[in-house]
């Protein structure tokens, strides 16, 4: 097993035997040659297996890198070389070279380590998904930065949503009344043409993102509340499915189930705020649109929950729980069509 702590500038790596005993070590510059020069250096153990840390984030471009090499790859997440670290040297001293070999040690004993993959459009989607969240938080900054101006020039600011075609219209009809406000409407000015600047992003990202998960060819929009947005978020996340034993296991990733806290004969389930963020918080916009929609399933099974004598939240949650079942069966649905459509692999 070969650990890689990759970084910016350098990877280091450590190969170690099944006993855990180091076999070598290198550190290779991050160049254009850098997988080639770790091949070589892995030479000496033909039956080998990688173990990059962070493979879909800063060891991405080395894990496809090896993959394109014919190498097997596996995923380890920081935590897991960090536990073995902490378990080893009963501290959380920490370098390059030690950092790799805990990885090592990880892929190793860890069952749960997954095997990277080659990119798929998955990818595309995850990259566009990514590109639209960004812009839609910096929208907010800029918007809220445009509120707070605006309050000092007119009384009580804008009490509804901005958009910059009315933004630019208030601003042209405020005369200032010295220097100081005239600085504040150029600042204005600068802030909405940002404003203009994001929207007209924001718009192209969204086509791009819904042609995309056009391409795809996902049932997950046929579901109420969920747009390409929320089918983009959800499948550039999840990737392969078939990593899921079940949908009680989806739901734990996504945190949609509950965690159990019980001690002794109390039997206690909490709500998670364990998994991926992401993801549940596209289910979250799946689940509001529904509740605000009288004709749709998801308002009638949220109406059920609240004649049960469930709260408001506890009905969303259950809400969100079933929209995490339906869309795990679609994406079991799309990977069975998928695997029709290209055929049995070939021997």
């Amino acid at each position: 097993m070969i650990g890689v702590d990759p970084h910016k500038a350098s990877h280091t790596a450590v190969a170690v035997s099944v006993a855990e005993e180091q076999l070598g070590q290198l550190r290779v510059r991050a160049s254009a040659a850098q997988a080639e020069r770790l091949l070589e250096w892995a030479a000496a153990w033909p039956e080998r297996t990688w173990a990059v840390e962070g493979a879909a984030g800063l060891g991405h471009l080395l894990a496809q890198q090896l993959l394109s090499a014919g190498e097997r790859v596996l995923d380890v997440q920081p935590k897991l070389g960090a536990r073995v670290r902490l378990l080893t040297a009963g501290n959380a001293n920490k370098n390059d070279p030690n950092d790799a070999r805990s990885v090592a040690v990880a892929a190793l004993r860890s069952p749960g380590v997954r095997e990277a993959a080659p990119d798929d459009h998955a990818a595309v989607l995850k990259m566009w998904s990514k590109r639209h969240r960004d812009l839609g938080r910096t929208r907010t900054q800029v918007v809220c930065r445009l509120h707070a101006v605006l309050c000092e020039l007119v009384p009580g600011g804008v009490p509804k949503k901005i958009i910059a075609a009315h933004a630019v219209r208030l601003l042209a009809s405020i005369t200032p009344a010295g220097a100081v406000d005239a600085a504040r409407c150029d600042l204005a000015a600068a802030f909405i043409e940002d404003l203009q600047r994001i929207d007209a992003h924001l718009r192209d990202t969204r086509k791009k993102l819904t042609a995309a998960v056009r391409a795809s060819g996902t049932s997950l929009t046929g579901l109420f509340g969920v747009g390409p947005v929320i089918a983009a978020t959800i499948i550039g996340d999840v990737g392969d499915v078939s990593r899921f034993r079940s949908r009680d296991h989806f739901a734990s990733y996504n945190g949609t189930a509950p965690i159990e806290v019980s001690s002794g004969s109390r039997k206690i389930h909490r709500l998670s705020r364990r998994g991926n963020r992401r993801i549940n918080h596209a289910i979250h916009m799946a689940a509001i649109t529904q509740v605000r929609q009288p004709h749709s399933e998801g308002r009638a099974y949220y109406g059920k929950k609240l004649a049960e004598g469930k709260t408001h939240r506890e009905a969303l949650r259950s809400l969100k729980r079933h929209i995490s079942d339906a869309v795990f069966t679609r994406l079991q649905a799309d990977a069975r069509r998928a695997t029709v459509t290209r055929g049995p692999a070939a021997p």
